[in-house]
């Protein structure tokens, strides 16, 4: 299976990569349009400022060349921000696959002490209802660090609260996405992403 993890000016493509690895999949980082549409699986993750993000992708035609994707494709944090139709970070106009919009966490003074901006550390997903899933990860914690979030809508696929219902994971055709960090969450993380390597899509 060809893998591909698309290369952008964001951090954190090399540790899904190791990610990867641990699973016995050899995937190419690559900004390469030919070498992507040609992979089997595509991941779009990433670590960064949504509007300047934006900027590099239509700067090197990456925009039309993801939005245009027939294979499995895979946003990770940031990536699942910019797959959506618009974010409060930069006031920018994302991809628009999906049609939820990206919020800044604001914490009320009535909440709990714990709670901060960002959102880090380990939380649960619930509300599974994507392939990308299996029973056995109902309820479990998976790792994020984020400062934005992804409205509930149409297209959630799981959600998580902090405490206000946010998508976990979004999902429409062949594209999924998680705003948690895979790579991240120890055994179940991994399950995603074998999931995600074992998707059969019928479109």
């Amino acid at each position: 299976m060809k893998v591909a993890i698309i290369k952008y000016n964001a951090g954190n493509i090399q540790s899904v990569d190791y990610a990867l690895q641990r699973l016995g999949v050899e995937a190419s980082i690559t900004a390469d349009h030919d070498e992507i549409r040609s992979a089997d699986r595509v991941i779009f993750p990433g670590v960064g400022e949504a509007s300047t993000t934006m900027a590099y992708l239509h700067a090197h035609g990456l925009d039309k060349l993801i939005t245009e994707l027939k294979q499995p494709v895979l946003g990770i944090c940031l990536g699942l921000q910019l797959m959506c139709r618009h974010s409060e970070e930069g006031d920018v106009e994302c991809l628009g696959i999906f049609s939820e919009t990206v919020k800044k966490f604001i914490l009320q003074h009535t909440m709990l002490p714990a709670m901060k901006i960002p959102h880090m550390g380990w939380n649960t997903i619930e509300g599974l209802k994507s392939s990308l899933f299996d029973s056995s990860i109902e309820g479990q914690h998976c790792y994020f660090v984020h400062s934005y979030y992804a409205e509930t809508g149409p297209d959630t696929a799981a959600f998580c609260s902090y405490p206000t219902p946010f998508s976990a994971a979004l999902q429409k055709d062949n594209f999924f996405a998680v705003q948690f960090h895979p790579e991240k969450s120890g055994p179940v993380g991994a399950k995603i992403l074998e999931n995600f390597l074992q998707l059969k899509i019928n479109l």
